[in-house]
Order: C-alpha cells, then sequence, then structure tokens
C-alpha cells in the first residue's frame, strides 16, 4: 500500500492542486443517480487520502466515511474537515481487511487508481470481497483504474515537476520502471524543497502500482459476484476505450446471494 507519510502527505496537495476533484464527484454522483436502484445516502470511500473527493461528495449530501492506511493524509484530511466544518467521518483503515458492519453502505469509491496498490489477483478478490460485504442490496461499486496498454506503451521513465510557492520552490522528480510480466509500476518519488534562503530539504519514497486490462478486470469483478455496469474511460460517458486511455473507471452493482 501507499505510505505517503509525513512531508509528502503535507505536500500532497500541491502536487495534485490540478486535479479536477468537483468534475469527478460530479460524474460520481451522476452515475449513483442513474444506477442505483434507490437514491444513495451512504457512502463509503476507499483510500480517501487528504479527503478531496470526499468533501466535494458531501455537497450532494450524501454521508461519507472515509479510510485511508496513511494516518498522515487522515490528519491533513482531519484538519480540513475541522477548518470548514465538514461532517465527514475520517477513520484509518487498510481496504484490504474492512472491519464494516455488513449491509451499512448504499455506494463503494475507490479513486485515483488506489484499486492498483493492490498487486496481487488474490489481494483485488479480498477487497472486493468486503466491498461486496459492505454493500446493501444491489449497492454500487465504482473505482478507477490503470489501463494496462496505455502503461505498457506510453509510461514515462523519469518526470520531473515543479512548483512555486511563496517559501520555495519544490521539485518532484518520478523514475518508473515496469514489471511487465506482473503488471506493475515502481514508481520512485525524489523531493526537494529549494527554500528562498539558499537552503534545502528533500526526501525519498517508493510506491508500487499495478495496471489492469479490460477483460481482465471485468473477470475479477464477476468472480466477487459483482455485475459489470459500465466502464468509461474516465470522468465520462464514453466508453471508446483504446490505448491511449490511461484512466479507467469501472461501475459495478452487488450481485444477488448465491443459493
Amino acid at each position: 500500500m501507499s505510505s505517503y507519510a509525513g512531508r509528502h502527505a503535507e505536500l500532497y496537495d500541491l502536487f495534485y492542486a490540478d486535479k479536477p476533484y468537483a468534475e469527478e464527484a460530479a460524474f460520481v454522483h451522476r452515475c449513483l443517480n442513474k444506477f442505483g436502484a434507490s437514491p444513495a445516502r451512504e457512502i463509503l470511500e476507499l483510500a480517501c487520502g487528504t479527503g478531496r473527493h470526499a468533501f466535494e461528495f458531501e455537497k450532494y449530501g450524501y454521508t461519507i466515511t472515509a479510510i485511508d492506511d496513511s494516518p498522515d493524509m487522515l490528519q491533513v484530511a482531519r484538519e480540513r474537515a475541522a477548518q470548514t466544518g465538514s461532517k465527514v467521518v475520517f477513520n484509518r483503515g487498510d481496504m484490504r481487511a474492512l472491519k464494516l458492519a455488513p449491509a451499512e453502505y448504499d455506494a463503494v469509491i475507490c479513486l485515483f487508481d488506489s484499486i492498483g496498490y493492490l498487486e496481487t489477483n488474490e489481494a483485488v478478490a479480498e477487497v472486493f470481497a468486503g466491498v461486496r460485504r459492505s454493500l446493501r442490496p444491489n449497492g454500487l461499486f465504482l473505482f478507477e483504474f490503470w489501463h494496462a496498454p496505455a502503461m505498457l506503451n506510453y509510461y514515462s521513465p523519469v518526470r520531473v515537476r515543479r512548483w512555486n510557492t511563496p517559501n520555495n520552490e519544490v521539485v518532484r522528480i518520478s523514475e518508473t520502471t515496469l514489471d511487465r510480466k506482473n503488471q506493475l509500476a515502481d514508481v520512485s518519488y525524489t523531493v526537494y524543497e529549494l527554500n528562498k534562503n539558499g537552503t534545502y530539504s528533500t526526501f525519498c519514497e517508493k510506491q508500487t502500482n499495478r495496471f489492469f486490462f479490460p477483460e481482465e478486470m471485468r473477470t475479477l469483478i464477476s468472480g466477487a459476484g459483482f455485475e459489470m455496469l459500465k466502464l468509461y474511460a474516465g470522468f465520462q460517458e464514453d466508453e471508446s476505450i483504446d490505448a491511449n486511455t490511461w484512466h479507467l473507471v469501472a461501475l459495478a452493482r452487488k450481485g444477488q446471494e448465491s443459493r
């Protein structure tokens, strides 16, 4: 799983300041309204990070429980919740071991390719089983994942990004290597904070993320007792997926219990 510890968690929202959280949440909201058997009220978000999606979902009137395995990311989320008066409940939890009451939620959501932190089919099956238990009858499961053809053909071995703040310049170097056999991307982050007084600080973190083929994901989700409803090319009502599509959004419904 991702760590996002210490300073990495504090800088997370800077790194993703241009991510369209509101637009993505609006798309999710439309999906829940369109495909839900009844209006969704209670939502569980897995791997919630600093809570940016959760706060957007809350604007639509949902009751949100959001979990993440990083205490530092949750600290950022809770501080923002306190500042804004949000009622989102943030709990620490590993999505591979969901300890929740059965049939508690109308929908479960996992965004920003966080399903990719599950490196094996066994881990995916474990999480999907926990999600299924947590959903009410006909509940919806919406999640985002990396599309294998795009990763295999177009990934960048090295990427450098820079951000200017009032006090310093932040530089992040991402170095990626692929384990093609196991469909894993090993990413090493090195971050430098170059202060205006001439000093600097740095830290490193490594993460591993899995990428999936569409038919592979269909097999995994159906094997866990879900009906795949839609597979979108990102956060838009477009099912035209090709090798240039980096992110897929899957929408599934909890199937009936086998007799």
